[in-house]
């Protein structure tokens, strides 16, 4: 059985958005969850935080959708912030390299924090 997915945007704020992605992000779950966060790009929130706590699964094409989703912020000078990474996926990222590009922290309390920082100190 497999976990449903769900996409939440629980904070919004001026550039600002969280969007919390919960169960397995896989190819199936992927295309929305990348559309959703275009959306909020394009609704002018080019700085998101992605909340990963209830990520249960994760495959290339949850990965690829982060990827899309980067590029895409920073095509809207913005940028992508991860929270709460699950283990597997903080392993993928590793792997990957795209840990060096995408800041992530263990909460979203935290990712907060921090681009609260980084706008006021930019």
């Amino acid at each position: 059985m497999t976990d449903a997915f769900h996409i939440d945007v629980p904070h919004t704020q001026g550039a600002l958005a969280v969007i919390a992605l919960s169960g397995e992000f896989d190819i199936a779950t992927a295309p929305a969850a990348r559309s959703r966060a275009l959306e909020l790009i394009a609704a002018g929130h080019p700085h998101l935080v992605a909340d990963l706590t209830g990520v249960t699964f994760c495959d290339s094409s949850g990965l690829g959708a982060l990827i899309g989703i980067w590029r895409c912020a920073e095509d809207a000078d913005g940028s992508l912030t991860l929270a709460a990474i699950p283990e597997r996926l903080g392993r993928l990222l590793s792997v990957t390299g795209m840990d060096t590009f995408l800041p992530a922290y263990p909460s979203t309390d935290a990712a907060l924090v921090a681009r609260q920082d980084n706008r006021t100190t930019a």
